[in-house]
């Protein structure tokens, strides 16, 4: 499937550019409540990372960074965006299909995975992370929303990670989100 969305995706991301350069990079939105709670350290893995938003919010907290897209027009922008916010050094980046799994690599404190689902990763995901890392995850979602083939269906997220620590949850106006503990 790699052909089909970078053909979907690439040009969106051409047309976005570099996502906006902030002196405080904010946090992805669905965990803007529960900041807090994200590491300050560690070793971070982001699913479809896109523009690379996610890199240097988590890079300016103090954690080194994966993140991964099938986009390599994506990947550019999110290496760019991460140099000129200084955290180049901190932050890598894959050109990665998620179809194919997760890329290789040793677990983490921390998988982020917004705007992107993939029930077929979910185990794989819980086994990445280290015990007592987060594992955060919003996607769109057919709460608040109409049904759609991208759209969880209600309860989806916590089926899928309520067998672990709950930090945070919620779905509503079209979002579904969860943040988990591996115990």
């Amino acid at each position: 499937m790699t052909k089909f969305d970078q053909e979907h995706w690439d040009p969106r991301h051409a047309n976005d550019g570099m996502a906006p350069l902030l002196h405080q990079p904010p946090p992805p939105p669905a965990f803007a409540h529960v900041e807090d709670v994200f590491p300050h350290a560690g070793e971070a893995l982001e699913l479809a990372c896109g523009r690379g938003r996610g890199a240097v919010w988590l890079a300016s907290r103090g954690m080194s960074y994966l993140g991964v897209d099938v986009s390599p027009v994506a990947i550019d922008l999110a290496r760019r965006l991460a140099e000129a916010s200084g955290h180049l050094d901190q932050c890598r980046f894959e050109v990665w299909d998620l179809d194919d799994g997760l890329p290789p690599g040793p677990k983490v404190d921390l998988i982020l995975c917004y705007l992107f689902r993939d029930a077929l990763l979910d185990e794989a995901m819980v086994q990445r992370v280290k015990p007592g890392g987060l594992l955060a995850v919003a996607v769109l979602s057919e709460v608040g929303a109409r049904a759609g083939r991208f759209r969880a269906r209600p309860g989806e997220l916590r089926d899928a990670f309520g067998h672990l620590e709950t930090l945070d949850e919620g779905e509503a106006d079209g979002m579904a989100w969860i943040l988990v503990r591996r115990r």
